[in-house]
């Protein structure tokens, strides 16, 4: 007689907070079947019941104790910046796998503490950087794995966005350091940053400054920021990130590999699918229009959270097939934990005046100069001129 099939294993899911970006949240786990949304907690319970009503989770709670009692699998975190650090240690001492939306957390030994507590629970932590899931962001990967680009020695990101007042005004959390944790750098180029070092590896050294130009009368963070980036194999990457831009030009990375081909990434208008706007291999140039005629520059936020739940679905349904398997999902807090470094080592720079330095560059490159600024304090408040 043959036994009957296991039952396959049902994930339960809470997610903490309610806010814009839980709804993309909503829609990616309610897309498996394996999955079951039980609860949904935020410290304004009308907005928790208005939530759960609308999306049919049987609990809304105030608290993360009350979510975490209800017998969760993954706890899914969309709370501000600075909180993420008390809901996963919370979930970690639970036993609970972690999904959480970047930045991992606004200062780095908040974010240590959270790998670390996560790894001695036995349990996965994932940070959400989705733009990584974009067919075009694979295919460079790809062509640098296959020997197409090869190893990448040269690149430039420019990320040159607009957001109007009311964007900072929305929310009172926003633009401030102790609740935001930074401007441009940490709620927008962070998604690129994590880029550079996934196709560039790790970083070396960083030289930045940061400024606030448009934005300066209601946020006391940067809107804009410079970096030059040193990466261990000698690698090099320019990087120019603004919220002052109006209108909107959108986000492109370009990277060029040491067989001399080159691609570029482009992100236009901003939330829109990233697309190869340039591949520049075996002696053929293939260009698309960067911005292209006819495009609404500006896009508020809700339509840019919106165009990304495709891809949040699959860094969502990749999470969750690791815990099947039992493997590491394909972004892990420690691959946040490295883009969190990075950003803070421009904030450093910009105050100190000088490199922030991780590590030799290759030797076979020129050297890095020796001085070292302290970094035991990236991510505490920085003062930003303008």
């Amino acid at each position: 007689m043959i036994s009957p099939a296991p039952a396959p294993r049902i994930f339960r899911v809470g997610i903490a907070g309610c806010g814009a970006i839980s709804r993309n949240h909503l829609e990616a786990f309610s897309a498996l079947d394996n999955v079951r949304i039980v609860g949904v907690c935020d410290v304004d319970p009308d907005r928790a019941s208005a939530t759960a009503a609308s999306w049919g989770v049987p609990h809304a709670v105030t608290s993360v104790d009350e979510l975490l009692a209800l017998d969760l699998d993954i706890v899914s975190v969309c709370t501000p910046h600075p909180t993420h650090e008390e809901v996963v240690l919370q979930a970690a001492a639970a036993g609970v796998n972690v999904l959480c939306e970047k930045p991992i957390a606004t200062r780095l030994d908040s974010a240590e503490r959270m790998v670390a507590a996560c790894n001695e629970a036995g349990v996965q932590l994932g940070v959400l950087f989705q733009r990584r899931f974009w067919p075009a962001s694979q295919k460079i990967r790809a062509a640098i794995d296959d020997g197409t680009l090869g190893k990448t020695v040269m690149a430039q990101c420019s990320v040159m966005l607009h957001r109007a007042p009311d964007y900072y005004n929305r929310d009172a959390w926003r633009g401030t350091w102790e609740s935001d944790g930074g401007g441009v750098l940490m709620s927008q180029a962070v998604h690129q940053i994590d880029l550079l070092q996934w196709y560039l590896g790790d970083v070396a050294e960083v030289y930045g400054k940061v400024n606030t130009y448009r934005h300066g009368d209601y946020i006391e963070v940067e809107d804009s920021a410079t970096a030059v980036i040193t990466f261990t194999s000698g690698a090099m990457a320019t990087l120019q990130a603004s919220t002052a831009v109006s209108p909107n030009l959108g986000i492109q990375l370009r990277i060029t590999g040491e067989t001399g081909a080159s691609a570029s990434l482009t992100e236009f208008p901003e939330g829109s699918d990233g697309r190869l706007d340039l591949w520049a291999a075996d002696g053929r140039i293939v260009v698309e229009p960067v911005h292209p005629e006819g495009v609404e520059p500006n896009v508020d936020l809700s339509i840019i959270n919106g165009q990304l739940i495709p891809f949040h679905k699959l860094q969502v349904q990749d999470f969750v097939q690791a815990l099947e398997s039992g493997t590491e999902p394909a972004i892990t807090g420690q691959d946040a934990l490295k883009s969190l470094r990075i950003l803070l080592a421009v904030y450093e720079s910009s105050r100190t005046g000088g490199p922030v330095r991780f590590a030799p560059a290759h030797p076979a490159h020129a050297a890095i100069p020796s001085a070292r600024p302290a970094i035991s304090q990236l991510g505490s408040p920085v003062k930003v001129a303008g």
